[in-house]
C-alpha cells in the first residue's frame, strides 16, 4: 500500500483508515470495487472503470455520494499525493452499517494507491496452467467484494502449479477468478458472452482485435482451441498454453496471442499520449 489514501471524505495517511465491524463488508462480504492502472502518473482508461464503478453501486443498492467529477479530482489527488508514476489505484466502496445487519445500506468509500507486479516474463513466453471448476460467479457483471471461493480455492490450484481456474457450468466455460477467458480456433477469436464480468481489458481487446465472436463456448470447444488467454488489468493478456492436463493447442504461445498483445500495448500508447 501507498501511504496515502482517500477514506472519511478525505485523504489521509493509509494507516489510519477504519471501517466499522458491522459494515456488511465484513460480516456479509457485501460491496464493490473497482481496480485500474497508472502510467506517467495517469489512470489508464479511467472513464471506463468509473462506468463500471457507478452502475456497480447503483446495481448493489449502495449510495455513491461522489460525482463521477468528484472521483476524477480525488483519483489526481492521490496519484499526486502518492508519487504513483506506474502502479494501481483499488477504490472499494462497502455495504455500510445496516440496522437489521443484511439490508444494503450508506456504505464508506475508500482509494488505496498500490504497487503494481504483472506476471513473470516467463508466463508470458511460456503461457500459464488453468485448472477447470464446476461453477458460476454469483452477480457476475458486478466487480463484487465476495472473492470467497476463488481465496479458498487458490491453495488448491497453486499446489497444482496453475495460474487461476476456468469456470464452467453446463457444458458452457464463463472466465476466470479474476480475468476474462477467450479462445481461438483457425484464427478467429472467440470470448463468452454470459455469466462474465464486462472486463475494461476485455472491452479493449476486443475493439483492437476486431470481429471477435462474443457467444457461448462449450468446454468441448476449449479442448480443441489452437490457442487461449485470458485478459484483466493486472494482466494485459496472458496466454494459456495447459487446462488440467491438457496442452491447448500445441502447448505453446501462439501468434494470434503475441499479435493482439501489440496491438493492445499499441491503443494504450497512443492513450497515453493523447
Amino acid at each position: 500500500m501507498k501511504p496515502f489514501c482517500f477514506a472519511d471524505g478525505k485523504i489521509i495517511p493509509t494507516q489510519d483508515a477504519r471501517l466499522h465491524p458491522a459494515d456488511l463488508a465484513v460480516i456479509r462480504g457485501y460491496g464493490i470495487f473497482d481496480f485500474f492502472r497508472t502510467e506517467q502518473y495517469r489512470p489508464v482508461f479511467l472513464e471506463d472503470y468509473l462506468d463500471r464503478f457507478i452502475r456497480s453501486a447503483a446495481k448493489t443498492y449502495l449510495p455513491l455520494a461522489y460525482s463521477r467529477e468528484e472521483l476524477r479530482a480525488i483519483i489526481t489527488e492521490l496519484i499526486a499525493k502518492n508519487n504513483l508514476e506506474q502502479g494501481g489505484i483499488r477504490m472499494v466502496l462497502t455495504g455500510g452499517v445496516s440496522e437489521n445487519h443484511f439490508s444494503p445500506a450508506t456504505g464508506t468509500l475508500f482509494m488505496f494507491g498500490e504497487e503494481l507486479s504483472f506476471p513473470s516474463e516467463e508466463k508470458y513466453q511460456h503461457g500459464v496452467k488453468l485448472i477447470s471448476l464446476e461453477h458460476i460467479r454469483a452477480i457476475a457483471d458486478i466487480k463484487t467484494t465476495n472473492y470467497t471461493l476463488p481465496v479458498w480455492h487458490s491453495m488448491q490450484w497453486n499446489a497444482q502449479g496453475a495460474e487461476d481456474v476456468l469456470y464452467h457450468w453446463n457444458g458452457q466455460v464463463s472466465e476466470s477468478s479474476r480475468s476474462n477467458f477467450f479462445i481461438v480456433k483457425d484464427g478467429i477469436i472467440s470470448t463468452p458472452d454470459q455469466h462474465v464480468l464486462m472486463g475494461i481489458t476485455r472491452k479493449h481487446l476486443l475493439d483492437v482485435a476486431g470481429n471477435v465472436q462474443v457467444r457461448p463456448i462449450s468446454l468441448d470447444e476449449v479442448w480443441e482451441a489452437d490457442e487461449a488467454f485470458i485478459s484483466a488489468t493486472t494482466k494485459i493478456l496472458l496466454p494459456v498454453t495447459q487446462i488440467d492436463d491438457r496442452k491447448v493447442g500445441s502447448g505453446k504461445v501462439g501468434k494470434v496471442c503475441l499479435d493482439l498483445m501489440a496491438k493492445f500495448r499499441e491503443r494504450e500508447k497512443a492513450y497515453l499520449s493523447s
